[in-house]
């Protein structure tokens, strides 16, 4: 929901897996094109009284028996809607989770640049949807401004990603690089670091004599998908993983292909409001357990996203 890693301002995502050819029905626009409302799916879930870290839980989620998580879900294959409900990467090692605490994990559907402050607002306890863990977002500040914009999160590290620049197939226009964009349109979900990149870049090109970008910003991915695939634009910046999803995937693979390096890797997090830390620190206690116990790199062999594995979940390992 990007690579804002990437995917996103107040909300950022960016990716590093090296993914490989994940067979899933139906193009990515088909598949990613939902409304991006309240509707969602639940991870799954667990007895409370049976699971080993359940008293490591605020008392009231225990009680409950449910952490209500927001995301974007139209980022496959890290988080995608699949007959009604919540499928991919995020979900399933919420499940995995969630099998550790004694709780469901039970997904929100939103736009991602409103997920913080969905968190801030009490509408869910925790953010799971490809967001770089970074140190703006951790104080928060407006990466835009540099203006203090709220309370900031904290977030529990689990995985590591990088953004890619997106083309069409067969690469008409001779993109390689950043630099390769500058004068030219760029479509990109907005909220995201791959727009934080892209704005970065185009004053970078005005440096240096040359046009800026012209940038456009959508609400979903998608939807910049589909200006690229239509040739009104040049290029769609986003998390690797997600990049290279919708390259094997869109079409069967004739729409679109990565090109260049991954661009600025860093660590996704689970947010969690700073005021909770007991929910944090039950959260990271739940990613060390699934990461000692195999499960973790089960889920991400299924994914094939292996290479973006981590071996130890931090709090606020981002900067």
């Amino acid at each position: 929901m990007t690579a804002r890693f990437t995917r996103r301002t107040t909300a950022s995502r960016s990716r590093i897996a090296a993914i490989g050819a994940i067979a899933v029905a139906g193009t990515l626009i088909l598949t990613g094109c939902g409304d991006q409302t309240d509707k969602g799916g639940d991870s799954g879930s667990s007895s409370t009284a049976s699971a080993p870290l359940a008293s490591k839980l605020p008392a009231d989620i225990r009680k409950a028996g449910v952490i209500k998580v927001g995301s974007d879900i139209a980022y496959p294959p890290v988080e995608y809607m699949e007959n009604g409900k919540a499928v991919g990467v995020d979900p399933d090692i919420a499940d995995a989770l969630g099998k550790q605490l004694g709780v469901k994990f039970e997904f929100q559907n939103g736009k991602f640049d409103n997920l913080i402050v969905g968190l801030q607002a009490n509408r869910f306890n925790a953010i799971m949807s490809a967001m770089n863990d970074t140190k703006d977002r951790q104080d928060g500040i407006d990466s835009d401004t540099g203006k203090k914009a709220g309370s900031g999160v904290d977030f529990v590290d689990y995985f590591t990603a990088g953004t890619s620049i997106l083309v069409q197939k067969g690469n008409p226009k001779g993109i390689q690089s950043l630099d390769d964009l500058c004068g030219k349109v760029v479509a990109l979900q907005k909220g995201t670091t791959s727009e934080g990149i892209a704005k970065a870049q185009s004053t970078k090109c005005t440096k240096d004599g040359k046009k800026a970008i012209d940038l456009q910003t959508f609400d979903t991915d998608p939807e910049a998908l589909l200006r690229l695939k239509q040739g009104a634009s040049v290029a769609d910046l986003n998390d690797f993983p997600v990049a290279a999803y919708n390259a094997k995937t869109a079409s069967s693979g004739k729409d679109f292909e990565v090109v260049g390096e991954q661009i600025e890797a860093g660590p996704y997090g689970i947010a969690v409001s700073k005021e909770n830390t007991q929910l944090r620190d039950a959260i990271q206690a739940a990613m060390a357990a699934i990461i000692k116990n195999g499960d973790y790199q089960k889920i991400l062999e299924k994914w094939n996203v292996t290479q973006g594995a981590v071996t130890e979940s931090k709090i606020n390992g981002g900067s």
